[in-house]
């Protein structure tokens, strides 16, 4: 039973070259992730419920909680000096540290703070994803250059899910590992290793209600969930939280195929790529599985935007598969 510190140091010590700045970084997130937990876990006590009536540049009114966890995250990454920038989804432009510690991090962080926050009150499970890239620029303040990178040039990423335990999910791009956190002690605890999709997925989250704003292809794709053939595990079985993170950890330990795609109304649709889509599709390439935008690789895409949306689809590689093909032969135009 290794911790999340000592499994990060062995892993960085198989490798001569590493200096440990990743290994710090990663340490940090777990750090500012218990605050977060605490308060979550306490969230019907105090007053960190509700609304804060202020809005973020998405357009969605911001909860106590949005706020509270963007600050944890981003003291926590400004006093640990190895990050230089972030891209935060309640922060309009980047957060570029000027500390002279922060202005000579190696890296620059894409984060969600507290994904599904519209479920607090309801007790359901939320989450932080983030995406740890090295950064381009060589001085100074970080740029909004530096996070603009595929997601292929990922070299960390991860979700934490507060639920009915806390986990912290992560990949370096060598599998896939999950800490549970065990509040006695304070510790993240390696319980979930080398973590794989199962082979057979027979689980498809999406929001149904949706459905007259979808493409041909997705609501051909919903008629082929919901026929009748054993051969294939169909119908297959309908879970939707609205929480991304927890309908993905549900969907990696169960088996099953996580889809956002766009909609007439926004062809885009509503994920962001940067600090929700790559982070998530670079943990479900590490888990033997795929995540695809419909028509082709998440990673793959150039950003031009921090706040740049992008149709979602991940899981198990046939059941991904699936959708594209769905894709190809019933809206091969649709978002283009």
């Amino acid at each position: 039973m290794k911790t999340l510190t000592e499994f990060i140091i062995e892993e960085q010590a198989k490798y001569p070259s590493a200096s440990g700045n990743l290994t710090r970084l990663l340490n940090d997130l777990g750090i500012a992730a218990k605050f977060v937990n605490r308060e979550v876990n306490r969230a019907g006590l105090t007053n960190v419920m509700g609304y804060n009536d202020e809005v973020n540049v998405q357009g969605e009114a911001q909860k106590k909680l949005d706020v509270y966890a963007n600050e944890q995250f981003i003291a926590a990454l400004r006093s640990g000096g190895e990050c230089c920038a972030i891209a935060s989804e309640e922060d309009e432009k980047i957060i570029a540290f000027d500390n002279d510690v922060s202005q000579s991090g190696k890296y620059v962080v894409a984060i969600d703070p507290l994904d599904g926050s519209s479920n607090i009150e309801s007790n359901v499970s939320i989450g932080t994803v983030f995406s740890v890239y090295r950064r381009l620029s060589m001085v100074g303040k970080g740029r909004v250059e530096d996070l603009l990178q595929k997601g292929t040039e990922i070299v960390a990423a991860g979700y934490i899910i507060y639920g009915s335990s806390t986990m912290l999910v992560y990949t370096t791009g060598r599998g896939v590992n999950g800490f549970t956190l065990d509040p006695s002690v304070g510790l993240f605890i390696r319980s979930h290793p080398d973590m794989k999709y199962p082979e057979a997925g027979t689980i498809y989250s999406i929001n149904e209600s949706n459905s007259i704003y979808f493409p041909e292809a997705i609501r051909e794709y919903l008629k082929y969930c919901h026929a009748d053939d054993p051969e294939t595990n169909r119908p297959y079985i309908t879970r939707y939280i609205g929480s991304m993170v927890a309908d993905f950890h549900r969907n990696l330990i169960k088996g099953g195929i996580f889809l956002y795609p766009g909609t007439m109304k926004n062809p885009s649709g509503k994920l962001r790529l940067l600090y929700e889509c790559n982070p998530m599709a670079f943990i479900a390439e590490q888990a033997g599985g795929k995540a695809s935008h419909g028509f082709g690789r998440i990673l793959e895409i150039q950003p031009t935007d921090i706040h740049q949306r992008s149709p979602f689809f991940a899981g198990p590689t046939y059941m991904v598969e699936k959708i594209e093909e769905y894709m190809k032969e019933f809206s091969p135009d649709f978002g283009k």
